[in-house]
């Protein structure tokens, strides 16, 4: 059993210990640097793929698309975007999600356009991703779009375009309505969960 003397000495020098620590964090102790509204921004790249709002300023064309994938994109996705040595296809497939034997490609697969702005901005090119300009990921989604045949060889992407582009599995995706499945489609004033 510890000794009185033992007890008051541990609980003296824990006490002290909270109370310098307390001190050591209390007000006027100040970590890093408060955050301003420009340093949010530009982190803030998040784009609603349904109708791209959060696109940002900027265009391109499908003549600097080529251009830029060309230099870019060609050793990984191969000549007019065909597949290369590191990534498949990104052109043809469309209807195929109709059969079962499905292309996976931006043509086919993406239900809006602004999805294939929003994956190139973050995500490419590999080696470098969040490195392109904006107006680069433009004209890089109208070559794309354009190689897909789903907008005409002088087509010019700015955000109102590549919104108002129809990609054909828009209605591509359903409702999971199978009955062990419990998730009501909702886009506003949801319900909340219930476990």
């Amino acid at each position: 059993m510890l000794s009185r003397k033992l007890t008051a000495a541990l609980v003296a020098l824990t006490s002290a210990g909270l109370v310098a620590g307390a001190a050591w964090a209390g007000p006027g102790v100040k970590y890093g640097s408060p955050i301003s509204e420009a340093d949010v921004a530009a982190l803030d790249i998040d784009i609603r793929t349904t109708d791209g709002a959060g696109l940002p300023p900027g265009k391109g064309s499908v003549a600097e698309g080529a251009k830029i994938f060309a230099e870019q994109c060609l050793d990984c996705h191969g000549e007019k975007a065909a597949g290369g040595s590191v990534f498949g296809p990104m052109v043809g497939g469309v209807g195929s999600f109709l059969t079962d034997k499905r292309k996976l490609t931006p043509g086919s697969m993406y239900p809006y356009a602004p999805i294939l702005f929003d994956y190139m901005k973050r995500a490419m090119p590999m080696t470098a991703p969040q490195s392109l300009s904006d107006n680069e990921v433009y004209a890089l989604s109208a070559y794309i779009l354009n190689l897909n045949g789903l907008v005409k060889d002088d087509a010019v992407m700015d955000a109102k375009s590549l919104a108002a582009v129809e990609m054909p599995n828009k209605n591509g995706f359903l409702v999971d309505s199978r009955p062990d499945t419990k998730a009501d489609r909702c886009m506003s004033d949801c319900k909340p969960i219930k476990e």
